[in-house]
C-alpha cells in the first residue's frame, strides 16, 4: 500500500489535473442536460449512457453495460487498482441518469448559462453529479494505481424509486469500504450526512354498489372505508420523531348517487431510521386489515421505497471528506434532509456512505433548477482527494 507521502503526491497530481478541466466539465454538462432522460424514457437515459461510455472509454476506463428491457441500461465503470489492499473493499461512486422532466422539455428550455450559474432540466439533479464522477474517474486514471478498486455506478430510475436499479446498487456496493453518492450539494455548500427513508403504497378498497336513494342499506361504501383509514393513517405522523404519512391522491366511486364499490389511494411515508420503518409498516398493515365498513375489504401494495441514510453511517467518511475540503480551501458541514436517495440503500447495508457530494445546486425538480458551475472543480477535487486518502489506512473509512 502506498505510504501517506505517496498519497499526498497522488492527490496533488489528481487535483492539479482537475483544476484545468472546468471548461470541459461545463461542455459535458451541457451535452448531458440537452438530452431528455425522464425515468420512463429508456431511449433518453440510454443516450446519456452512450455519452458516458464514449467519454470513459476514450480514457481507457473499463465500462460494463448491462442492457435492461424496460429501464435504462446499467453502467459500471472500474479502475482496478494494484490490488495491494483490495481485501478491505473497493470505493463506489454513484449517480443516476434519469430526471423527473417529461420528454420534450429540452426543446422548450434546454441548457442555458448566466455567468457561473447553469440552468436546465436535471442540471443539478443530477447531471452535474454525473459529470463530477466521470472526471474523478478520469483524474484517478492519470495517477499511480490505488491499492484498491474504484467503481462508479450509473443507474437510470432513481426518480421513480430505483425499482430496477436497487438490485444493481446492492451488488455493486457489496464489500465496499465507502460509498460517495453525487446527488447535488446543498445550497449551503454542505454535503448530506443523513436522509429520511420513504415508501409509497397503493391502497385498494372494494365494497358493494347500491342505489344511494332506493337501497342505500344494501351497499358497502369503499369510499367511506377508505376515508376512515386515511384518518388513522394520517394519525401515524409524528413530527418530533420525523415520521410522516400522507395520502396525496384518492379515487373512487361511480356516481354521486351510487354507494361506491371501489376506491383507491396513494400513500407516501417518510422515516428517519430503519426501526421506524419497520414499526410504521406494521402499523399501516394493521390499519389496512381492519374492516372499517361491513362488506368492504382493503389491500395495500408497496410501489416504491428508499431506505433511510442514518447519520451514524456517514460520520467517519464525512470527517475524512471535510479534512480534504479544508485542504482545498472550502468549508463544509454535514446536513440532514427529508428527501430520499440511493445512499439509503448502501448505508442500510452497513457501508460508510456520504451523499450530496455533487456540485452545489438548488430548486431541483422545478423550472428554476440550477447548478453553481464554480463548484464543479473543487467538489470533484474533494471527492478524488477523499478516495485517495482512504489509501492511507488499511481499515478504510471505518
Amino acid at each position: 500500500m502506498a505510504p501517506l507521502s505517496d498519497a499526498g503526491r497522488i492527490t496533488a497530481t489528481a487535483c492539479e489535473w482537475l483544476a484545468g478541466q472546468q471548461a470541459e466539465m461545463i461542455e459535458c454538462l451541457q451535452r448531458l442536460v440537452d438530452i431528455d432522460s425522464n425515468s420512463y424514457d429508456k431511449a433518453g437515459t440510454d443516450a446519456v449512457a452512450d455519452l458516458i461510455v464514449e467519454w470513459l472509454e476514450a480514457d481507457g476506463i473499463e465500462v460494463t453495460r448491462t442492457p435492461r428491457p424496460d429501464a435504462g441500461d446499467i453502467l459500471e465503470a472500474r479502475l482496478e487498482g494494484d490490488g495491494s489492499d483490495a481485501g478491505a473493499g473497493h470505493v463506489l461512486m454513484m449517480g443516476h441518469r434519469d430526471t423527473v422532466f417529461p420528454t420534450g422539455t429540452v426543446a422548450e428550455r434546454g441548457f442555458t448559462r448566466e455567468g457561473d450559474t447553469a440552468f436546465g432540466p436535471g442540471v443539478a439533479d443530477m447531471k452535474s453529479g454525473l459529470v463530477l464522477n466521470i472526471f474523478v474517474l478520469r483524474a484517478l486514471k492519470r495517477v499511480a494505481p490505488l491499492p484498491f478498486p474504484v467503481r462508479a455506478l450509473f443507474t437510470a430510475d432513481e426518480e421513480i424509486g430505483s425499482r430496477d436499479g436497487t438490485a444493481f446498487i446492492r451488488e455493486a456496493a457489496s464489500g465496499a469500504r465507502a460509498v460517495l453518492n453525487a446527488e447535488p450539494g446543498r445550497i449551503s455548500g454542505n454535503v448530506v450526512t443523513g436522509r429520511k427513508g420513504g415508501a409509497a403504497f397503493l391502497i385498494e378498497v372494494t365494497g358493494k354498489a347500491a342505489h344511494s336513494g332506493v337501497s342505500h342499506a344494501d351497499g358497502a361504501s369503499a369510499v367511506e372505508a377508505l376515508a376512515r383509514k386515511i384518518v388513522k393513517l394520517h394519525a401515524l405522523t409524528d413530527y418530533d420523531s420525523g415520521v410522516t404519512t400522507n395520502v396525496g391522491l384518492i379515487e373512487g366511486g361511480i356516481s354521486r348517487n351510487t354507494v361506491a364499490p371501489a376506491a383507491t389511494a396513494q400513500l407516501d411515508t417518510r422515516f428517519v431510521t430503519n426501526q421506524q420503518r419497520l414499526d410504521l409498516l406494521a402499523a399501516i398493515e394493521a390499519i389496512i386489515a381492519e374492516e372499517e365498513v361491513p362488506g368492504t375489504r382493503a389491500t395495500i401494495r408497496q410501489t416504491s421505497g428508499f431506505l433511510p441514510m442514518e447519520p451514524a453511517m456517514s460520520e467517519a467518511l464525512f470527517a475524512r471528506y471535510r479534512v480534504q475540503a479544508e485542504r482545498l480551501g472550502f468549508d463544509v458541514e454535514g446536513e440532514f434532509t427529508g428527501g430520499c436517495s440511493d445512499a439509503g440503500t448502501t448505508a442500510s447495508l452497513g457501508i460508510p456512505t456520504l451523499c450530496g457530494t455533487g456540485p452545489v445546486g438548488a430548486k431541483m425538480h422545478t423550472e428554476e433548477e440550477y447548478c453553481r458551475l464554480e463548484t464543479l472543480v473543487p467538489r470533484a477535487q474533494a471527492v478524488a482527494a477523499t478516495i485517495i486518502d482512504l489509501a492511507g489506512e488499511k481499515s478504510g473509512a471505518t
